[in-house]
């Protein structure tokens, strides 16, 4: 793309009882949803206490005897009658927007509820091994303290080691470490059988280590991971660099932030995010790790972004394109969540006052609502809503395109604040189901390296324009476009949002070969669903559901042959 096109012209839409009742919902919210989570907030700390006053040798005995429960429970079941193999997890808990439309058909629970324990931290080997529910708030409210963190935290607190393992996990320190899942040093997983294993990338199972990622949990019960430490320093120096221009003047800005041209990497931060807030302005933000003695030298800027009175992260950034640039030091737990409070800029939907000081002030400590209660609390209608009149998706593109896919979105959806955060996409020894592309290390450009291309997450959270206008605007179309898109260009689909693509389309975003090798080898076609049928958009009929059931013995019968 070159010159900038215009969004689309769109007829005015008329609006339905839904339109209200969404207007209205911060009703519920206040007085329901934000109670309740404020309740279960602290429920789960006193649960993450109670777990940290125990000994090390103590949470490892309960998660072997755990692992036993699970083990018998996979052994109970009886391939010819019961379905298939799911946790027993509720599917309004899980944090992404995709409904859990699998869990409405028949199904085989394993409850893994119990497996939300940090296991060990080992500063010598520099390794944490946490068990799958361990929360992004719990684990760094455990290393913080140490001067150590996980190599790539995600922003929002409730974001677990297995939904981040399994699915996708980001930061912005991931322009160095990669997605989360890169930053795991082993898994341990239990197959269909009920075998347990501990998968790594050169022992007998590193088919297994390399197809975990992105898998959705289809190849077998993650148990436990071991994820790569580094060390911290007690805060973040944080510069905020706006930018004006047109998108792709943007784009080049947040590429020149973080990837020197002249390869210098000394220059390269510790962390990275852009936020786009329209088609002619952004900041883009750099930082990195200081010392509480340098935080606290005269003339140095603390803030406490934590703070439940505080601005919201987005709208405070969004302050240098009036200031210019500037610099600040924020506590390092505190910037790892800047965007739990608000839920990046989504919060402002859901409570359109809540940014208020007045109401952060007195009721800011009670947020965020948790988006598992927010899922609760909306019927069948609200949840179709919100596909066709909200956007929640985030674009994994090569880094030099990331222009051209910010003028996409302008033109499709008009959402606006987006989000920019750069990854390594590793080229890894067997091809994983995302991957870079073939020949990019010949290209030498801004931001590769030999052993990893650099893409980045266009993070898109927010009513379109047309919506806000009141217009036409048609989500499962918008989306269908955004994934030809994505697959023409090389890019990737998170599986936690929504998605329109049918199978074929699927398969040629991500690559099979290596996931269907491995669900051959370790039994799991036939006992788990495959990762299509988990991301699959709608209800599962009973003729889906037979079928999957049945794939082990078509698969069984064709190698025979």
């Amino acid at each position: 793309m070159s010159d900038l096109k215009a969004p689309l012209v769109r007829p005015k839409r008329k609006k339905t009882w839904v339109d209200y009742f969404v207007k209205f919902r911060w009703i519920i919210v206040i007085f329901v949803v934000l109670p309740i989570s404020a309740t279960l907030y602290f429920l789960i700390y006193l649960g993450d206490m109670w777990s940290e006053s125990k000994s090390y040798e103590q949470r490892r005995k309960e998660h072997d005897e755990n692992v036993l429960k699970v083990i018998k429970r996979l052994k109970q079941r009886n391939a010819a009658k019961d379905g298939l193999v799911c946790t027993a997890r509720k599917p309004w808990i899980a944090v992404g927007m995709r409904n859990v439309d699998y869990k409405r058909a028949r199904h085989f629970e394993v409850d893994l509820g119990e497996f939300r324990n940090i296991l060990e931290i080992n500063k010598e080997k520099m390794i944490a091994r946490v068990e799958p529910l361990v929360n992004m708030g719990q684990i760094s409210r455990a290393t913080v303290p140490m001067n150590l963190s996980l190599a790539v935290v995600a922003e929002l607190d409730d974001l677990t080691v297995g939904g981040l393992i399994n699915g996708y996990g980001i930061e912005g320190s991931s322009h160095l470490y990669g997605l989360f899942a890169d930053t795991v040093v082993a898994y341990e997983i239990v197959l269909s059988g009920g075998e347990l294993v501990r998968a790594t990338k050169d022992n007998e199972y590193s088919d297994l280590f390399y197809a975990i990622p992105w898998s959705q949990g289809t190849l077998g019960l993650l148990v436990a991971a071991e994820i790569r430490l580094i060390p911290v320093k007690e805060y973040m120096r944080l510069t905020y660099i706006p930018i004006k221009g047109d998108l792709q003047t943007q784009a080049q800005g947040y590429i020149d932030s973080f990837a020197p041209k002249d390869g210098d990497e000394s220059k390269i931060p510790d962390f990275v995010e852009g936020m786009v807030y329209n088609p002619t302005e952004g900041v883009m933000m750099v930082g990195t790790y200081a010392s509480k003695q340098e935080a606290k030298k005269k003339g140095n800027k603390i803030n406490n972004v934590g703070w439940w009175f505080k601005p919201w992260f987005y709208q405070h950034a969004q302050t240098a394109l009036k200031w210019g640039q500037f610099v600040e030091y924020i506590p390092t737990r505190e910037y790892y969540h800047r965007h739990t409070r608000c839920l990046y800029w989504e919060g402002k939907l859901i409570l359109p006052f809540g940014d208020q000081f007045w109401f952060r002030f007195l009721f800011g400590w009670l947020m965020p609502p948790k988006v598992s209660l927010l899922k609760a609390t909306q019927g069948e209608a609200i949840r179709n809503y919100y596909h066709d009149m909200h956007v929640i998706q985030d674009l994994l593109v090569p880094l030099y395109k990331v222009g051209d896919a910010l003028e996409w979105v302008h033109q499709e959806m008009e959402v606006y604040p987006i989000w920019l955060c750069p990854h390594k996409l590793y080229k890894t020894p067997i091809r994983q189901q995302i991957y870079p592309e073939p020949g990019f290390e010949y290209e030498k450009r801004q931001g590769d390296t030999d052993d990893a291309q650099m893409y980045t997450d266009v993070g898109v959270y927010y009513a379109p324009g047309p919506v806000l206008r009141g217009e036409e605007f048609d989500g499962s179309e918008a989306v269908r476009r955004l994934e030809k898109w994505l697959i023409e260009n090389h890019g990737f689909q998170p599986q936690y949002a929504v998605s329109e693509l049918d199978e074929k389309s699927f398969w040629r975003m991500f690559d099979a070969d290596l996931y269907e090798h491995c669900r051959k080898k370790y039994r799991a076609v036939g006992t788990f669903m495959s990762v299509y049928y988990k991301s699959k958009k709608g209800r599962k009929t009973e003729k889906e559901v037979r079928e999957a059931e049945q794939a082990h013995l078509e698969t069984a019968y064709a190698e025979a042959d």
